[in-house]
């Protein structure tokens, strides 16, 4: 072979005219922007980096199975110490799209974790976002949106805790949404001091623009009305602490009346319960207002305008009620900006 090649004519020392030199050129540049297309969205992905197994590429779906809360957070917190977590079922993946798109505009979207409750969701996320999903058996069923008040939305919230737990002994800091959120400012700028545990308050009541941020009153029945569906935790044992309780209430809630199943009395019961052995921070009304605030005081928003961090659509029911009021209200973005989020337009 190698005297062949010595063999051959040899290349010719004339000048190599521009057309050619920019065909030259041109063939790989093509080459790499074909590359970049088929392979951009796997750059970074979990499973270039793993050497104790070899996935198929695109990564198979036994691969993402396998796939654990471990490899999941160190993956996604590779630059920082910090995770974003939702837990979603797959009826509600255009919610999380339309929340993604709000934390991309404020940078923070590859410190998102997707805890997916199905497989389904597990999969549709990785095929379009890689190593952002992960799911924490067991899996529940997807068919079926599970609405506030419900046996099943019970069932689905109840695991909130646990999850949180799970990641805050792995080490990290961890912000939890609900995916029925807009981010219309960073939140993370309202997170002062070192506090065990930071949440929002549910009540709709006009506080004091520089009311406490200790824990509220007790609002009703002994208990708080403290909202389960924005915390931020810092891996303290005092926050491991507060979860460790509102698993235990959890645990004792019993299934009287269908209207009781959501997770968030066992939380409020959890905190005042906990009151002298974790250090709490209430976050400012007017930048996480609850939705009975927000939608129905047109004045108190104005008057507040510029203010605003984080909109939760809460106080309605109803998967195609939440939707209508976020678009009557300019926040449901997924019809005109859905490539802002990086899992794009979802067929």
């Amino acid at each position: 072979m190698a005297q062949q090649i010595l063999n051959q004519r040899p290349i010719s020392r004339r000048p190599i005219s521009r057309r050619c030199r920019n065909g030259f050129f041109l063939v790989p540049l093509a080459l790499l922007v074909l590359l970049g297309v088929v392979f951009l969205p796997w750059l970074g992905s979990p499973f270039l980096y793993n050497t104790s197994s070899s996935p198929s590429f695109p990564p198979s779906l036994s691969y993402w199975r396998e796939y654990s809360l471990t490899q999941a957070t160190k993956f996604v917190a590779k630059n920082g110490s910090t995770l974003i977590v939702c837990t979603v079922s797959y009826p509600f993946l255009p919610f999380v799209n339309n929340w993604l798109i709000s934390v991309s505009r404020q940078n923070h979207q590859e410190n998102v974790l997707v805890i997916a409750e199905d497989y389904a969701t597990l999969y549709k996320v990785n095929e379009r976002w890689p190593g952002h999903a992960v799911l924490i058996p067991p899996a529940l069923a997807s068919q079926t949106a599970q609405h506030f008040g419900s046996k099943g939305f019970f069932k689905f919230t109840s695991r909130r805790p646990n999850h949180l737990l799970d990641i805050l002994e792995l080490g990290y800091n961890v912000m939890y949404n609900d995916v029925d959120m807009v981010w219309l400012q960073d939140p993370f700028q309202y997170l002062e001091g070192s506090h065990d545990a930071y949440f929002m308050d549910d009540l709709t009541k006009i506080k004091p623009l520089n009311h406490s941020h200790d824990l509220p009153p007790p609002y009703r029945k002994g208990a708080t009305y403290i909202c389960s569906c924005m915390i931020f935790l810092r891996p303290t044992n005092g926050a491991k602490l507060l979860m460790n309780k509102w698993i235990e209430e959890l645990g004792s809630i019993f299934w009287g009346k269908a209207k009781e199943g959501n997770d968030q009395p066992a939380f409020n019961w959890a905190l005042n319960k906990t009151a002298h052995e974790v250090d709490v921070y209430l976050l400012p009304q007017t930048a996480f207002p609850s939705g009975g605030l927000y939608f129905t005081n047109e004045t108190w928003v104005k008057e507040t305008k510029g203010k605003h961090a984080i909109i939760h659509n809460n106080y309605i029911i109803g998967y195609d009620e939440k939707m209508k009021r976020f678009r009557d209200f300019g926040l449901w973005l997924v019809d005109d900006h859905a490539l802002e989020s990086p899992l794009g337009i979802l067929q």
